[in-house]
């Protein structure tokens, strides 16, 4: 989809309604507020690309928020990662950079407010009573003890709560609406907590008490003038409680909430918990390993902005859930990459070559495209010599008509060099292949003479010239599509060959300038990325981004 193009969906033909009837005196405000409690995943991106698009395509703004209520878990460093991640997507906040902590003091006058109505009060069940009183999806619950509470009795309770005078968990603050009502989210729900021995990353120790997520979330919409507060569908039955809040407090502002479906993608899992399980347990190297759906770890895959953005585009915004297939997003980055990739040449499992009748201590540059389709990307010259090295799979020494690579006895054709025969295999003593002999044509240079049918063409570096590499073959993390979605733990579909290390590749020499980052096609293998550890060992290291097709589609078709 081209970037100019604005994709419909059912938002935003609420948003043209809402303009129409000039709603909001023609403001168009959205949000992306994300907890800083993990790492940003691509279901994040689907977010974001939404927000910060609208905001854009209707000349409006979108807000970064942190909704930073639960300190335990939350810290600067995943404050950070998302910031960098939301502007590595191509989306800017400009000046609209927020905190929920921003805001406490404000939460707490509207708490207050609440009690001074009526409609909330100091409550000391404990959690697992509360869950208890609060009935099931066919009973309804019922009323606390404390429900009754005096207003000049909750009022000097919660300034006691706030002063630090009460125990973790001895005492919350809950907002009184309906213990009958059939939906549960409007059984008393809970609004303060008491959270003590913790620092929060943005207000250190001045609170002991922290407001709930659904009290925080609407008011900082309001306080923030949002029009179109937009979720995924899992907040749908909490929309009437965020509008009670607005409602009962009469805030200048009322956002409207809208609901999406969020994003699930096949072979991996976008639950934060479980991603974090993941990272703490060891089963990837961290937050930004290769493998994991981060926004992070798809940058150091070598995945571009771009090539996420439009997946985004491509699979759309609708209120309907589904899993989306992984080609989908593999496709998106092949596209990407086709375009804008320089070619490079890298044997990954090298095989040497001794050309026999090349002359000895002789060298000569060979002209090779940076791009075959995109003759301003120029071209490099490589030096081809008497040693090169090929790939050890395209070597057989006896094949049918379909291997179209190196065979004993036949030729192929080096990439932009010569014409090569096999004349002799060269073994060690457990007759296993070490080196092969060949034979070249001189005129073949570039070009096949008249009458000259070679069926391949294969990549080679020199063995004088190449520089050695350790290349990581990343694969999917789990080998189920829905590793949620079956009997057992997800733990049980791990992927055990979602990563394949290679380190005694070699690559032509020009790879060894590149810089932490960029992307290559090294022909015949598929793309591949610079890692940012960039060396290990005083090799070079690349991650392979996606292969050159979708090889699981086949294999998936063959089960």
């Amino acid at each position: 989809m081209s970037e100019t193009e604005k994709p419909s969906n059912f938002i935003r033909h609420i948003i043209d309604d809402d303009l129409k009837a000039n709603k909001n005196k023609g403001r168009v405000a959205t949000r992306f507020p994300p907890e800083p409690n993990g790492y940003l995943h691509i279901g994040h991106a689907k977010s974001i690309c939404l927000n910060f698009g609208i905001a854009k395509d209707y000349k409006g703004t979108c807000n970064l928020r942190f909704d930073d209520t639960n300190p335990h878990k939350e810290n600067v460093e995943f404050v950070d990662a998302i910031k960098t991640d939301v502007k590595w997507l191509g989306f800017d906040w400009d000046e609209r950079l927020y905190f929920a902590s921003d805001y406490f003091e404000q939460l707490n006058d509207y708490a207050v407010q609440l009690i001074k109505k009526g409609k909330a009060y100091v409550c000391d069940l404990n959690a697992e009573q509360i869950r208890e009183y609060r009935g099931t999806l066919t009973a309804p619950g019922k009323d606390s003890p404390y429900r009754d509470r005096s207003v000049d009795e909750n009022l000097d309770l919660f300034a006691r709560m706030r002063a630090g005078e009460f125990k973790d968990g001895e005492k919350v603050l809950r907002a009184k609406i309906d213990m009958a009502s059939p939906n549960i989210n409007l059984r008393d729900p809970t609004i303060y907590r008491i959270r003590h021995g913790v620092i929060h990353h943005q207000t250190g120790e001045a609170w002991c008490i922290y407001p709930m997520y659904d009290f925080t979330h609407c008011i900082s919409d309001a306080i923030e003038g949002i029009t179109h507060s937009i979720c995924t569908l899992e907040f749908e039955d909490h929309r009437p409680l965020y509008d009670w809040f607005l409602n009962e407090l009469q805030t200048e502002h009322h956002p409207q909430q809208i609901e999406f479906s969020r994003l699930n993608l096949e072979y991996t899992v976008t639950s934060k918990r479980k991603l974090t399980a993941l990272v703490e347990e060891g089963h990837v190297e961290g937050w930004d390993d290769p493998r994991m759906p981060t926004i992070a770890g798809l940058r150091r895959r070598g995945f571009s902005p771009a090539s996420i953005r439009e997946f985004c585009d491509r699979i759309g915004v609708t209120k309907s859930d589904n899993c989306i297939e992984m080609g989908v997003l593999e496709s998106c980055i092949r596209e990407d990459l086709n375009e804008t990739a320089p070619r490079r040449m890298a044997v990954l499992n090298p095989l040497k070559i001794v050309i026999t009748n090349y002359p000895e201590g002789q060298s000569e540059e060979v002209e090779s495209a940076n791009h075959p389709q995109n003759p301003d990307m120029g071209s490099r010259k490589l030096l081809f010599t008497r040693e090169v090295y090929i790939d050890r799979e395209d070597f057989r020494e006896e094949a049918n008509k379909k291997f179209k690579r190196l065979v004993f006895g036949k030729e192929v054709r080096l990439r932009n060099a010569y014409v090569i025969r096999c004349d002799e295999v060269i073994k060690d003593a457990q007759g296993e292949i070490i080196e092969l002999h060949c034979s070249y044509d001189a005129d073949t240079l570039g070009h096949n003479p008249e009458g000259r049918k070679v069926k391949g063409v294969i990549h080679w570096v020199s063995v004088e010239h190449a520089i050695p590499a350790e290349v990581r073959l990343y694969d999917r993390l789990f080998n189920h599509p829905n590793p949620d979605s079956t009997e057992g733990d997800y733990h049980d579909h791990l992927n055990p060959d979602s990563l394949l290390t290679l380190t005694q590749c070699m690559i032509e020499p020009a790879l060894g300038e590149a810089k932490s980052g960029e992307v290559f096609q090294f022909e015949r293998e598929g793309y591949f990325c610079v890692d940012t550890e960039h060396l290990r060992d005083g090799k070079a290291v690349f991650n392979r981004t996606v292969t050159l097709r979708d090889t699981w589609a086949k294999l998936e078709e063959k089960e």
